[in-house]
């Protein structure tokens, strides 16, 4: 992630859409630590497998790999001290279904680029984890907190009707 790439107020994407009573959803707040992402990782693994998307598909790889990189990032590049993060994970209807991943840390100075204006790999020393949300993510981006400082990054990744099974 970088420095002001781009200016807060301008999002890739409104926050995400309410959930609906018995849409499947998971969120919790986890320590700004590899410890936290770890953790972070591993109960998406668990839930993802719980509604229906089992362990070694291709969808549920995807997913976590996809949950692993942005709560990573957040660790590395969202830190504050004393501050946690924010994981929610849930299903969306659209025309088919997306678990779409969404991770809040509370660093709203240190934003990552836009979606299609990242650096190849090959270019940089490290920050390759949004290439790799690139890369599997049907869509993703990120926006500013609304009420406080910080911002939320979020991928979605089609598990229905998008062709991405």
């Amino acid at each position: 992630m970088t420095s002001n790439i781009d200016t807060p107020s301008r999002t890739t994407q409104p926050p995400s859409p309410p959930l609906h009573l018995g849409t499947p959803s998971f969120a919790m707040q986890f320590t700004a630590t590899p410890r936290g992402a770890r953790l972070a990782r591993r109960l998406s693994a668990v839930r993802l497998d719980a509604w229906g998307i089992p362990y070694g598909t291709p969808a549920h790889e995807a997913v976590v790999l996809i949950t692993a990189e942005l709560t990573a990032n957040a660790v590395q590049h969202g830190y504050v001290s004393g501050r946690d993060f924010h994981l929610l994970l849930r299903l969306v209807e659209r025309p088919g279904t997306a678990a779409r991943v969404e991770v809040t840390d509370t660093r709203g100075e240190k934003v990552p680029p836009r979606p299609g204006k990242l650096i190849p790999a090959g270019l940089m020393e490290d920050g390759r984890g949004l290439l790799v949300v690139e890369a599997l993510a049907t869509r993703w981006g990120w926006y500013p907190r609304s009420k406080a400082p910080g911002k939320t990054v979020w991928a979605e990744y089609e598990l229905t009707g998008g062709g991405a099974d």
